[in-house]
């Protein structure tokens, strides 16, 4: 058994190609509209204001007649997005993250969240285990005799994938990858819920909002509760326009707009 700590890394953002936005918006008449983004930084936010834009052609006024005053300031219109729940914009926007050393716990209760997302998720189908990776809350690691009895359990567990392997001679010359994918989907039934796991998780901004703050309530299981307070504060950074509105109490995330 080896004791690990849930991960959380995010391996891809939007990146705007700014010449093509340029493009578009020479064809409308709004390319001064390019002028007051930084670009790079916060190109999560660009694309959330450049689609809400779109809607209504607002990036200046007058180039749709009804539209005779524009919100020039990002943070003021982007809250504005989110105050009017206008939340459509917010999924072109999307983030995957490398959940690392999750369990299969918390995979399960991630699969509820459906709609905006991709996952990608590490097979023990194919995937062998040589060891039971295993997290432990801090309440648990303060407890010596739920220590002692959880470890020894773990251990038998860790100590049977090694026999079955052996046992089935998984690692002789010449065995067949299907027969060792046989095999392994059956070791797999001897591993808790609990052994720590990784998958790719995709999901946009609207998406994201929701779970954050679902996922983070005080009635939220416990490890679902710290990776998402993780992804909380990756995402406060990556587009604060558009996660500065949470007030975080005891955990929980709750924002100043809900549904969007």
């Amino acid at each position: 058994m080896r004791s690990v700590e849930p991960e959380v890394f995010l391996v891809a953002r939007p990146e705007l190609d700014y010449d093509e936005l340029a493009r578009y918006l020479q064809e409308i008449g709004g390319e001064r509209w390019l002028d007051r983004l930084e670009r790079g930084e916060f190109d999560a936010q660009n694309l959330a204001e450049f689609a809400g834009r779109l809607c209504y052609r607002s990036y200046e006024p007058g180039l749709n007649p009804n539209v005779v005053r524009v919100r020039k300031d990002q943070d003021t219109y982007l809250r504005n997005i989110l105050a009017s729940a206008h939340g459509s914009v917010l999924e072109h926007l999307n983030f995957s993250f490398v959940l690392h050393n999750v369990s299969r716990v918390f995979t399960h209760e991630l699969a509820r969240h459906r709609p905006g997302v991709a996952i990608s998720q590490e097979s023990l189908r194919f995937v062998r285990l040589t060891e039971i990776p295993f997290w432990f809350p801090e309440w648990a690691r303060e407890d010596a005799e739920l220590m002692k009895r959880a470890t020894e359990l773990l251990d038998r567990m860790e100590e049977f994938q090694t026999w079955a392997a052996g046992h089935f001679q998984l690692d002789a010359d010449g065995v067949p990858f299907a027969e060792k994918k046989h095999r392994t989907s059956f070791m797999r039934r001897f591993a808790p819920e609990g052994v720590a796991t990784g998958l790719v998780w995709t999901a946009n901004v609207r998406t994201l909002r929701h779970t954050i703050e679902a996922r983070t309530a005080a009635g939220a299981e416990e490890e679902i509760r710290l990776v998402f307070g993780k992804i909380g504060e990756i995402m406060r950074t990556e587009a604060p326009a558009l996660f500065g509105d949470y007030a975080i109490e005891d955990g929980a995330w709750i924002p100043s707009w809900r549904k969007v």
